[in-house]
């Protein structure tokens, strides 16, 4: 087991140790009330790329703040009833991914749809106006405006809205949605399926953006989570506004809307993890109340996790009822 963290009986035990705001449920129940009161404007433009049994398409929505977000679209050609769907997101600053890693998804049967985080490395917009840092700082962005301007509200709203545009798809079936991804992305499939009661199917592995205070603690504040120590050596040296900080963060830490997620889960954690240590993503699992199950990779870091992919498929394939 690994030395740097909690031996596994602890970790299937631990609850964090970030504080979770006392008005996290009217802060969401509002933002998502508001993000569904907007017009999305959707557009789907065929893509360039095309394929002889998949249509693809540039999905562009409008999310909070005006933002035009992009996601990859692609759906099989001649579907004769509505099919399932998998909401795809992509780690920390990069994006969407190539076209034709979609494909295996489109040759099951699954319309496809993968997000372009606003202002990382893909298409889609970043309308944020704040103060502070916008280098290598997405978690802390809008800190200091409160929690209405973070920065990650509005993503983890993005996913939400795109799994109700995927919804109101003619060939898509509603009731038969998945959220994937790793790292970033597997904290915004558990965000995504948190904020949109309907997605049936969630499967993460070594989610990020979650349990901030534990990493920060662990002097793992560093690599993807540079950007907390940064904050406090640049704005606040002494530590004065610690529990302030921290709190504010608990708005966008995953372990602190994991309760609200109905989806049934299957999430992978490599135990040498110091990227996204194994305690802070068992913070966030442990509060799913929905059913679940979790795959150890005992000697893994924060790196390709051998036969998961494959996984990931059989799991979604044996349970969404095609």
């Amino acid at each position: 087991m690994p030395a740097f963290d909690f031996p596994i009986e602890k970790l299937q035990n631990y609850m964090g140790s970030s504080p979770c705001p006392d008005d996290i449920d009217q802060f969401w129940d509002r933002n998502i009330a508001e993000m569904k009161a907007l017009d999305p404007q959707v557009e789907l433009i065929p893509s360039k790329l095309q394929f002889p049994n998949a249509q693809a398409f540039e999905l562009y929505f409008t999310g909070v703040d005006g933002a035009r977000i992009h996601a990859k679209y692609l759906r099989p050609k001649n579907i004769s009833k509505p099919i399932p769907g998998v909401i795809e997101f992509h780690g920390y600053g990069y994006h969407s991914g190539e076209w034709s890693e979609k494909l295996s998804w489109v040759n099951s049967g699954f319309a496809i749809a993968s997000m372009d985080c606003r202002g990382q490395g893909g298409n889609s917009q970043d309308s944020s106006s704040v103060l502070g840092n916008t280098l290598k700082g997405h978690i802390i962005r809008g800190i200091d405006s409160g929690p209405d301007a973070l920065l990650f509200k509005k993503i983890f709203l993005d996913t939400a809205q795109l799994a109700n545009i995927l919804m109101s798809l003619d060939e898509v079936d509603e009731t038969r949605l998945a959220a994937i991804g790793g790292s970033q992305g597997g904290a915004l499939a558990l965000a995504c399926a948190a904020l949109e009661p309907k997605i049936k199917l969630c499967a993460p592995h070594y989610p990020f953006l979650c349990d901030y205070q534990r990493v920060w603690n662990m002097d793992l504040d560093q690599n993807a989570y540079e950007e907390l120590r940064n904050y406090f050596r640049y704005h606040d040296p002494l530590h004065q506004r610690k529990e302030q900080v921290f709190n504010t963060l608990g708005y966008i830490d995953i372990q602190n809307i994991s309760k609200r997620i109905k989806a049934k889960t299957f999430m992978a954690c490599g135990l040498m993890d110091q990227i996204c240590p194994p305690s802070s993503q068992h913070a966030a699992y442990n509060k799913i109340s929905a059913e679940k199950d979790i795959v150890y990779y005992p000697d893994f870091a924060h790196e390709r996790l051998p036969g998961w992919a494959d996984k990931v498929h059989q799991f979604i394939l044996s349970h969404i009822d095609y």
